[in-house]
């Protein structure tokens, strides 16, 4: 985020994670994204910050902090690497926040202080292969059976999955009432039936791990629900707003890895006798990505600091979520061109980033939702 905006305790904050993320996070990265292996180093690395505790309250083991302060870290992690990134918003900004903001106090105490140390992951598994953008459309069962929820169905492309001890769950207990059936559940990993079906082939944030969930007569118990029956659908339109400011976040750090990487490379390539940043096309193309960057980091910093004061964000939310995704694409789109050859080739980094870019246009709403999620906030109903 800008300097100049950010409080002393938020540019420490912004420091101390881009220390770590350069020196630590950065070099694994292409390892990582090669292997498809899940960044545990980068996760434990995290947690001992005490990053996995950032916006959770300190009674439950959390470190406090704000929704900016989350933001802040988002975005550095983002710039180091995209997967690690989208594992960290997942867990922190569904998952654990879910529990926070509808779990009973029982609950808080019970599942949020693991999630805390960045050694126990959870999941938020909301995706279906008929219900993607249609959150409504949910099709897995929840059926009270004996004082617990027996849950049948399927989940697919649920990140952290296959490394998740905490399921954060929907399900609908009657297809007929729509919306108002559905229900929140915290589910544990090791529940009898349930099943993680790992998924590959991602085109890009490779290192962060996608799965199908199958339930099969799963036992829940009733007290494991969040909230009451019929209110999951709208809590989890709650979560997907304040969690889009992490997304958002997370564009911009990977938009602004892809203008480093531009302008260092454009100012070591030399051709015709001088270096390519001398040329005026290409400098218009930094500008370019560097001002969209800017523009795009202050919708972040809006919507967060709404959220913080307890207005109104949910607009500014999916602008946020919406611009910084087409910024991050357009970016990754421009440093491979800057590249010219040499970045259409691992290991240049900008390769990476081109591939991972284009999930930001797609989850946690995809770039035509959050048209209609402005539309609908913008323009009054007759």
């Amino acid at each position: 985020m800008v300097g100049q905006l950010l409080t002393e305790e938020e540019l420490i904050l912004r420091n101390t994670v881009r220390e770590f993320a350069e020196k630590e996070i950065a070099p694994r990265a292409a390892h990582y994204d090669e292997t498809s292996e899940f960044p545990w180093d980068n996760i434990y690395g995290l947690g001992e910050l005490g990053l996995f505790g950032l916006g959770i309250d300190e009674e439950y083991g959390g470190s406090g902090g704000t929704t900016r302060q989350v933001a802040i870290a988002v975005e550095e992690i983002a710039r180091a690497c995209a997967a690690t990134s989208t594992t960290y918003a997942a867990h922190l900004s569904l998952a654990v926040q879910f529990i926070q903001m509808y779990g009973t106090e029982g609950q808080k105490r019970q599942f949020i202080p693991p999630l805390t140390t960045g050694r126990s992951i959870a999941a938020f598994a909301l995706t279906e292969a008929g219900g993607g953008s249609d959150a409504g459309a949910i099709q897995t069962t929840a059926t009270r059976s004996n004082g617990s929820y027996i849950l049948n169905g399927s989940k697919t492309y649920i990140t952290n999955a296959p490394e998740a001890d905490i399921f954060v769950l929907l399900a609908t207990m009657d297809r007929s009432l729509g919306t108002k059936g559905i229900i929140a559940l915290v589910m544990e990993s090791d529940t009898p039936g349930l099943t993680i079906n790992p998924l590959h082939g991602k085109m890009g944030i490779r290192a962060s791990s996608t799965a199908e969930v199958v339930f099969d007569n799963c036992e829940v118990p009733m007290e494991n629900r969040l909230g009451n029956e019929g209110e999951g659908f709208r809590a989890t339109m709650e979560m997907l707003n304040q969690s889009r400011i992490s997304i958002a976040a997370q564009c911009i750090g990977l938009a602004q890895a892809c203008y480093d990487a531009a302008l260092k490379y454009a100012q070591e390539r030399r051709a015709f006798g001088q270096r390519i940043a001398d040329f005026q096309g290409l400098q218009w193309m930094l500008v370019d990505m560097a001002t969209a960057t800017e523009a795009a980091r202050l919708l972040v910093q809006k919507a967060a600091t709404l959220r913080d004061e307890g207005k109104p964000f949910a607009t500014e939310a999916s602008m946020a979520k919406l611009y910084g995704s087409r910024v991050a694409v357009e970016n990754a789109d421009k440093a491979v061109q800057i590249h010219g050859g040499a970045g259409y080739f691992a290991p240049t980094d900008v390769e990476r980033y081109y591939r991972d870019a284009k999930i930001m246009e797609i989850y946690e709403g995809t770039s035509e939702i959050q048209r209609l999620i402005i539309a609908r906030n913008l323009i009054p109903k007759e």
